[in-house]
């Protein structure tokens, strides 16, 4: 039985098993893209779940609290979602350089275009 406690566990695995896949069984670069986002968003919910304190507050002092939530694993998954959205975007402008040399983004014809020419 799935425990509602460990959901989001089981949504993290499923979600980097998905990206895994899409990144290993496609040849189609814009897909290997958003597989590669899809792993990388499931990174970021497991650390931002192990960053959350039940109970716990902001980290500002306040009179009875005790309870505070550690911010460090937020605040270093929104710097890890500006670099991902950065190489996601360095990665897709490749994808269409590369679709204008080669006329195509499949791996396999790209792959086939290069030994002809050599």
């Amino acid at each position: 039985m799935i425990d509602a406690g460990n959901m989001v566990y089981w949504v993290v695995v499923l979600l980097m098993m998905t990206g895994l896949y899409v990144v290993l069984a496609s040849s189609n670069l814009v897909k290997k893209v958003v597989g590669l986002n899809i792993f990388q968003t499931s990174v970021f919910i497991l650390y931002i779940s192990l960053g959350s304190v039940s109970g716990g507050t902001a980290p500002i002092h306040v009179e009875g609290v005790t309870n505070y939530a550690n911010p460090l694993p937020h605040v270093l998954i929104l710097t890890a979602i500006v670099v991902g959205v950065a190489t996601s975007a360095v990665a897709l402008a490749l994808a269409v350089r590369i679709h204008d040399a080669y006329g195509s983004v499949e791996e396999d014809l790209i792959e086939k275009q290069e030994t002809e020419q050599a």
